[in-house]
């Protein structure tokens, strides 16, 4: 089953492997193209997931904006497979970028000491 063949019991998979939802699109209610996945952030102790990172604008890495979102904000669309957040562009644009405001930071491996995420997101070794 491909991340958006329909479950025999939902409008989409019940199971899916994080990696596959990095880099899916993410739209508004005004089909308006907010960005894409970036990461898929875990709860470990929770044992759920916490948040996705939204990439919004920029051009291959360079301006863009990193939005922590809740994962219950987004829904899945798989009549178009991307996924939908009801925000307005508007709004993407004149707010700050998670990564850049003060907050608590992720680490991207446990340790003494480490809280659940919230905000910015791990940066990836090239």
């Amino acid at each position: 089953m491909t991340n958006f063949e329909q479950a025999s019991n939902g409008p989409g998979p019940r199971l899916m492997g994080a990696d596959t939802m990095m880099g899916n699109d993410v739209y508004n209610r005004q089909d308006e193209d907010l960005g894409d996945i970036k990461e898929i952030m875990l709860d470990v102790a929770g044992g759920r997931i916490s948040y996705a990172v939204l990439s919004y604008g920029g051009l291959l890495g360079m301006g863009e904006k990193l939005f922590a979102v809740p994962w219950a904000a987004l829904t899945l669309d798989t009549e178009n497979k991307r996924f939908t957040l009801d925000v307005s562009k508007d709004r993407l644009e004149s707010a700050p970028d998670s990564t850049r405001t003060a907050g608590p930071t992720c680490q991207t491996r446990p340790g003494p000491g480490t809280s659940t995420p919230t905000t910015a997101p791990p940066r990836r070794k090239p």
